[in-house]
Order: structure tokens, then C-alpha cells, then sequence
């Protein structure tokens, strides 16, 4: 592919990735909560979640994509019922942010995982951005193996580069968890916050 036609799917992208919505809501709750332990997890699901749409869209699935729309429900609804967990264990916690989730690192990477992948492919702004918006952008019948692939490099580097600056933001702001009245209060504002990512997963 030319570098044009890559610059203008980067910038596309990062500032679709950029707008605030589900995943960066989870993502920043996430990191005032456990720091940068387990944002990789969920980034990387995203970024999967985007190569797969970005496959549909090559692979011209747009019709089905349609078909398989009570598919994408039940993925929606299971990222969404993990951020109401995610969330519920921060409001009854009384212990320190990293205390309140308390699960398994194991089991936590999956989970976080499999919510940014559910996240993206329930996602209609997902969806749009790769079979509405992206067929304006890049020809897609005459997309080589080699221009996937780099495609796919791209989705990996923006979205690891905005997700990241959103987690090195989030980051520095867990200093004021260090009081009992400052974890209590971030415990409710991630708290408050997942859950409302979870509405927003379920609902869209």
C-alpha cells in the first residue's frame, strides 16, 4: 500500500480510538485501580477485536456480519457483565484500590482479555468504522496479503499508542489512592465508572 493511503488510515483510526467510550473508560478505571498490571491484557484484545473487523471488511462480511447480529449481542453482554462484576467488587471493597479486585492474575489477564475483544466486536462503532468508513479510505479489492499485514501493524501501533497514553495518564493520577478516604473514593469513581462502561457495552 502507499504511504499516503496508510497515513490517512492511521489518523482515522487514532482518533476514532481517541473518542472516549467503553473501552477507555475500562481501561482508565482499570489502571486508577491495579496501576499498569493488566492493561496489556485488554489492549490486546482490542487490537484483536479491530484485526478481526478489519478481516470482515476484506473478506467483504458486511452481510454477515447483519446476520450474526444476535451473536454480537451475547459477546456485548459478556463484556458488559464482567465490568458490573469488575465494578460491584470496587464499591463493596474497603481495602486499598489494588485490594479490591481480588482475583487470580491468571484468570484476571484472560478476563481482561476476552472484555476488550468482546468490547470491540460489539462494537457498532467498530463495525462502522471498518465496513462503512474504511472501504472510503483504503480499496479493498485490490488489497494485497502484504497490505493486510500492514494494515494490521498499523491497528497495532495506534491502538497501542492511545490506549497506552490513556494507562500512563490514569497512572500517575493513583497517587491520591493512598489514603483510606482517597481509595475509598477511587474505589467508587472506577467503580462507578466500569458500570457505566457496562451500560454503555450493553446497550449500544
Amino acid at each position: 500500500m502507499n504511504l499516503l493511503d496508510l497515513a490517512v488510515f492511521a489518523a482515522a483510526l487514532a482518533l476514532a480510538a481517541a473518542s472516549p467510550g467503553p473501552s477507555v473508560i475500562a481501561l482508565v478505571a482499570r489502571t486508577l485501580v491495579r496501576g499498569r498490571e493488566g492493561a496489556g491484557p485488554l489492549v490486546a484484545g482490542i487490537v484483536l477485536g479491530d484485526m478481526v473487523w478489519l478481516a470482515a471488511a476484506v473478506m467483504g462480511l458486511a452481510a454477515l456480519a447483519a446476520t450474526l447480529g444476535s451473536f454480537f449481542v451475547i459477546v456485548r453482554l459478556a463484556a458488559a457483565a464482567y465490568l458490573i462484576y469488575l465494578a460491584w467488587k470496587l464499591w463493596t471493597s474497603t481495602g486499598t484500590p489494588a485490594e479490591a479486585v481480588p482475583i487470580r492474575e491468571s484468570d484476571s489477564r484472560l478476563g481482561l482479555f476476552l472484555t476488550g475483544l468482546g468490547m470491540t466486536l460489539g462494537n457498532p462503532k467498530a463495525m462502522a468504522f471498518y465496513l462503512a468508513l474504511l472501504p472510503t479510505i483504503v480499496d479493498l479489492n485490490r488489497l494485497t496479503l502484504l497490505g493486510f499485514a500492514e494494515l494490521c501493524g498499523i491497528i497495532a501501533l495506534v491502538i497501542a499508542g492511545v490506549f497506552g497514553s490513556y494507562v500512563a495518564l490514569a497512572h500517575r493520577a493513583r497517587g491520591f489512592a493512598g489514603s483510606a478516604w482517597g481509595a475509598k473514593l477511587i474505589n467508587r469513581a472506577c467503580g462507578t465508572a466500569m458500570a457505566g462502561a457496562a451500560v454503555l457495552v450493553a446497550t449500544k
